[in-house]
This record gives structure tokens, sequence and C-alpha cells, in this order.
């Protein structure tokens, strides 16, 4: 082992607390990250969901109007 005790590897000759803090900045961004792409993840979901559902009440708007149509002549030139 390179190290005589567990506090000798924590201290690392004098180097531990920049090497500890570089390990808990690299854990505390790749946290952050995973919730934050989670959040957005969801967000997409739920933008997606919204938009299927806004375009299938349009069609069925749409689809309500068409059985309620008039029949009226157009005159059209034949020139």
């Amino acid at each position: 082992m390179a190290f005589d005790s567990f506090s000798a590897f924590m201290v690392m000759e004098g180097h531990g607390p920049y090497v500890w803090s570089c390990y808990a900045a690299f854990f505390l961004l790749m946290i952050g990250l995973m919730v934050w792409s989670l959040r957005r993840r969801k967000a997409a979901i739920e933008a997606c969901r919204r938009g299927y559902e806004f375009q299938a009440g349009r069609n069925d708007q749409q689809a309500a109007s068409a059985s309620a149509a008039s029949f009226n002549r157009v005159k059209v030139s034949q020139d």
C-alpha cells in the first residue's frame, strides 16, 4: 500500500485538500447535471404530450364542424 494509514491517505502529503475538493466538485456537478437532465427530459415529454392533446382536440373540432357543413352551390365562371 502506498500510504501508511488512512489519515496519511486523506492528507496525501499536503495535496489532500486539493484532490478531495476536486473530487467533491466533480461529483456535485455530475449530480447537478443528472438532475438538470431529468428535469429537461420530463419537460420535453410534457410538452410533447400537450402538443398531441392539442392536436387531437383540434382534429375533433374539425371533425365536428365538418359534419355540420352546409352544401351551398358555388357559381364558377366557365370562360
